[in-house]
C-alpha cells in the first residue's frame, strides 16, 4: 500500500447482497461505473465475494463488495452462501438487490432480519425497474433503480453515501492525547519481518495523525532510543513502541514520559481496550494442555522469529512455565467454535475494519473465552501493562 492511499480497514465497507439473477452484479457495475463484476444471464456467475477499494463520490474512500447469490444451491452453493453471509461481519452499509418483478424472497427477508439484529444500515434496491413491476409504496430505505437510468443510480449512490457517512467514527489513534506542538517519539524496529522500503500500517497511520495534529514526530529504532531521548532539547509527551520492543523501550524511557504501544492504541481505536485488558489476567492462569488461539487479521508471509507463531508462545512459556496447545488463524479465519479455548490472543487488527474487530471480541465474549491482543499481552507478561495504560486512566483502573 502506498503512503497516499487510504487503508482498506479505514474505508467504509459497502456490500451488495441478493438472489441469483436479481441484477446485483449489474447494479454494482453501475454504481462503481466500471466492470467490477462479471455479468451473465446464467445464475450464480458471482461465485466468491469480489472486493474493490475505490473512491465513490459523494462518499469518498470505500470498499465495494459483490457477494454470491443468497439462493445458491448444492454443496458448493451452500459454501458460497456461507461466504456471502460472512461478509456481513465487516459490512458498514448493505445494499439488498431485489428483482422488482419478483419482489422479496424468503432469503431476502431472512437477510433483512439479520441486518436488523446486527444493526447494519441497509438499502433495499428494487432492480430492473425499467420493466413492468409493482413495488407499492416505498419505505425510506427503499428505492427503485434501473442500470439504464443514471438518475436512479445516482439517487442510490446518494442513499449509500448518507448511510455511509453515519458509520464513520470520530475516534482518534493518538491525537486526543496530544496538544499542539507536543512531541511524540515512535520506536519502529526494522528487522527481517519489516517490509522493505516502508513501515507497517499502524505506524503509518499513527505518524500521519500526529502530523495532522500539528505535533512533532521523531522516529528511531529501539537501539537508538536512549541516544535519541538524550539529544532532544524538549521532553516528548509520549513514546509509542512496537510491542516486540516493549521491554527494552520501557527500560530507556524515564517515568515522567508516557509510554504505550501501537497495538494498545489500535485496541482502543477499533476494538475494546477494556475487554482486552481484562483478558490479560487469563495469561497467568494458563496450564499445560490448555488450548490457546493466536489469531491475526492479515495474511503476511511468516518468517523466522514471527511474533505470532514463535515469540508470543516463547514469552508465554517463560511467563507461565506452562505448555499450552496453540492454534493459529490468519486473514478472514477466526474459528467457528471458540468454546474449547482458554484464551484468544489477537493481533492489533490494523488490517481489519472496526466492525470486524469488534465482532471478533464479541464472539469471544459470547463463547465465554477471555481475549487479549498482542500489545496488551506483551506488556502484561513484561510487567509494564500498568505503565503502558497510563495514557488511559479509566482503563488502568481495571487492573488489580
Amino acid at each position: 500500500m502506498s503512503l497516499n492511499e487510504t487503508a482498506s480497514a479505514e474505508r467504509v465497507h459497502i456490500a451488495f447482497f441478493g438472489m441469483r439473477n436479481a441484477g446485483k452484479s449489474s447494479l454494482v457495475n453501475a454504481v462503481t461505473n466500471q466492470e467490477m463484476s462479471v455479468v451473465s444471464d446464467v445464475k450464480g456467475t458471482t461465485t466468491d465475494p469480489v472486493k474493490k477499494s475505490m473512491e465513490l463520490l459523494p462518499i469518498g474512500p470505500v470498499v465495494i463488495i459483490d457477494t454470491p447469490g443468497l439462493d445458491d444451491e448444492g454443496e458448493l452453493g451452500e459454501k458460497r452462501v456461507k461466504r456471502a453471509r460472512e461478509v456481513l461481519a465487516k459490512t458498514d452499509v448493505a445494499v439488498l438487490a431485489v428483482d422488482a418483478q419478483r419482489g422479496l424472497s424468503d432469503a431476502d427477508r431472512e437477510l433483512i432480519r439479520e441486518l436488523g439484529d446486527t444493526k447494519v444500515p441497509y438499502i433495499t434496491a428494487y432492480t430492473k425497474s425499467d420493466l413492468p413491476h409493482d413495488t407499492g409504496t416505498l419505505k425510506d430505505n427503499e428505492i427503485c433503480v434501473s442500470i439504464f437510468d443514471k438518475q436512479s443510480v445516482d439517487a442510490l449512490k446518494n442513499m449509500i453515501a448518507r448511510l455511509g457517512r453515519g458509520t464513520v467514527n470520530d475516534k482518534h489513534i493518538v491525537a486526543d492525547l496530544l496538544d499542539k506542538v507536543d512531541m511524540a517519539v515512535l520506536v519502529i524496529p526494522v528487522d527481517a519481518a519489516a517490509p522493505k522500503g516502508r513501515i507497517i500500517l499502524p505506524q503509518q497511520q499513527t505518524l500521519r495523525e500526529i502530523l495532522d495534529s500539528h505535533c512533532t514526530a521523531v522516529c528511531c529504532q529501539p537501539q537508538e532510543l536512549s541516544g535519541t531521548l538524550k539529544s532532544l532539547s524538549k521532553k516528548p509527551r509520549i513514546v509509542i513502541t512496537d510491542s516486540q520492543a516493549f521491554e527494552a523501550v520501557a527500560a530507556d524511557v524515564p517515568e515522567g514520559i508516557l509510554l504505550t504501544s501501537f497495538s494498545i492504541l489500535f485496541a482502543r481505536y477499533k476494538g475494546d481496550l477494556a475487554e482486552l485488558v481484562k483478558g490479560a489476567a487469563q495469561l497467568s492462569k494458563l496450564r499445560d494442555g490448555d488450548k490457546v488461539l493466536i489469531s491475526e487479521g492479515c495474511t503476511h508471509h511468516r518468517q523466522c522469529g514471527d511474533i505470532g507463531t514463535e515469540k508470543i508462545p516463547a514469552w508465554i512459556a517463560k511467563f507461565t512455565g506452562a505448555k499450552p496447545e496453540y492454534s493459529f488463524t490468519s486473514g478472514g479465519g477466526f474459528g467457528e467454535d471458540l468454546s474449547d479455548y482458554k484464551l484468544i490472543i489477537h493481533c492489533g487488527g490494523c488490517m481489519l475494519n472496526e466492525k470486524e474487530m469488534k465482532r471478533r471480541i464479541t464472539e469471544a465474549k459470547k463463547a465465554g473465552v477471555p481475549i487479549v491482543n498482542y500489545g496488551v499481552a506483551i506488556a502484561h507478561m513484561h510487567g509494564i501493562l500498568k505503565r503502558s495504560l497510563a495514557p488511559f486512566p479509566d482503563i488502568a483502573r481495571l487492573l488489580p
